[in-house]
């Protein structure tokens, strides 16, 4: 197996992906009495044609490092929105496209309190918690067509911290 070394996950490394969803720097307007900060638009939701946005909730199996890669993902038809709901950090396995496959994965590693939201067609792994109760809240198109495309390598990677 090739090893993939996880890396902190920052705005800048995980842009060609998608956006970090957090708090960090100053809030763009303090509303509700002077005692809410609001980081505005932080993600750009992008749904394909006869879809809707929606909210559901994920409840995953935790995971350990070293993590088998095994297969990766994608959905051409919307955005994924990622947001731990414990507060507790999880893998993130992406991979840009190649002619339609996925090329080399990268690994990133959220802190507590970190959200991903993933751009339409990127490859990715599936939802990985690494500690906490698994429970998320995922923003993601609902719809009628064909939103999954699964590609399994012919061998699997390792993940590493």
């Amino acid at each position: 197996m090739t090893a993939i070394a996880a890396q902190p996950l920052t705005a800048k490394a995980f842009a060609p992906f998608g956006e970090v969803l957090d708090t960090s720097g100053a809030p763009d307007r303090i509303i509700n009495q002077g005692l809410c900060g609001r980081f505005h638009d932080r993600a750009r939701l992008d749904f394909g044609p006869g879809g809707r946005a929606g909210i559901s909730i994920f409840k995953a199996e935790l995971r350990a490092l070293p993590y088998g890669l095994e297969m990766v993902e994608r959905h051409p038809e919307g955005s994924q929105a990622f947001l731990p709901l414990d507060g507790h950090g999880f893998l993130v396995t992406v991979a840009a496209d190649e002619n339609g496959r996925p090329g080399t994965p990268g690994a990133f590693l959220t802190a507590p309190g970190q959200g991903i939201n993933l751009h339409r067609g990127i490859w990715h792994g599936v939802l990985a918690p690494l500690a906490g109760n698994g429970i998320f809240a995922v923003v993601d198109r609902i719809g009628d067509t064909p939103n999954l495309e699964e590609f399994w390598f012919d061998k699997p990677y390792v993940v590493v911290s």
